[in-house]
């Protein structure tokens, strides 16, 4: 471990104990790093990177903060990190085996905690899927909001933040490119069809298992889409 982790550490050690608990003021940079026993010039390096990680705010002027510390803002990251995947067809195949491990059982929590609104959310964008069936664009839009009205029906915004990063745009936007030009795409909204129609009953087994088709088959048509795009001439 470098001399700059070990300051990292020191201070997400005193974020984790309470000393310092979300929204609170970190002490001026001299005494931060005589607190710590550091230079002043590792403890500015370590709230340097804790401030790309969202873990710190500096505000110019005011002085540094410990942010919210909510799922939301910490695994910003995340998503990006998906983004920067798109050229690896092995890790798009694992995110996509991950959320076909949390996603359906997701599904089944939300079944099972859905109100009336939140289900009128998803319904929306059900619609406004079908509408947009040519439309990759607008399909990938509301295929996400579709999702994340799902996930949020979870009260679990750690699950919702996470299942967002790993299904990211650009991958979704990959997916239904695929599912327009093969004329898959009336079957893919059938499958999101059979989810809504599963948590309108508030059945979290049948939930689960529209859940799991629609992801496995998802899986399938990115795995066919990878093998015709290696397949191209470069």
């Amino acid at each position: 471990m470098s001399l700059t982790d070990k300051a990292i550490e020191q201070i997400r050690e005193l974020i984790r104990t309470g000393a310092l608990p979300p929204g609170s003021k970190l002490p001026p940079e001299p005494e931060l790093a005589a607190q710590l026993g550091l230079s002043r010039n590792l403890a500015r390096e370590a709230v340097k990177a804790l401030a790309v990680a969202r873990v710190l705010e500096v505000r110019r002027g005011d002085g540094t903060y410990v942010t919210s510390l909510r799922p939301r803002l910490l695994f910003e990251g995340l998503g990006g990190a998906v983004e920067l995947l798109q050229g690896d067809s092995a890790a798009l195949q694992d995110l996509m085996e991950v959320r076909r491990l949390l996603e359906p059982v997701a599904t089944a929590l939300a079944a099972t905690r859905i109100t009336d609104e939140q289900l009128a959310e998803v319904k929306k964008h059900l619609d406004a899927m079908r509408e947009a069936r040519d439309d990759v664009e607008r399909l990938n839009a509301h295929d996400a909001a579709f999702h994340s009205a799902v996930l949020s029906a979870t009260g679990n915004d750690t699950l919702l933040t996470l299942l967002e990063a790993i299904s990211g745009r650009t991958l979704r936007a990959r997916i239904w490119r695929g599912l327009v030009d093969s004329r898959a795409a009336e079957r893919t909204l059938a499958e999101h069809e059979a989810i809504y129609n599963a948590l309108t009953t508030r059945d979290a087994s049948l939930s689960q298992a529209a859940a799991l088709l629609h992801v496995s088959s998802t899986e399938q048509g990115l795995r066919e889409h990878l093998r015709a795009d290696s397949s191209l001439p470069s």
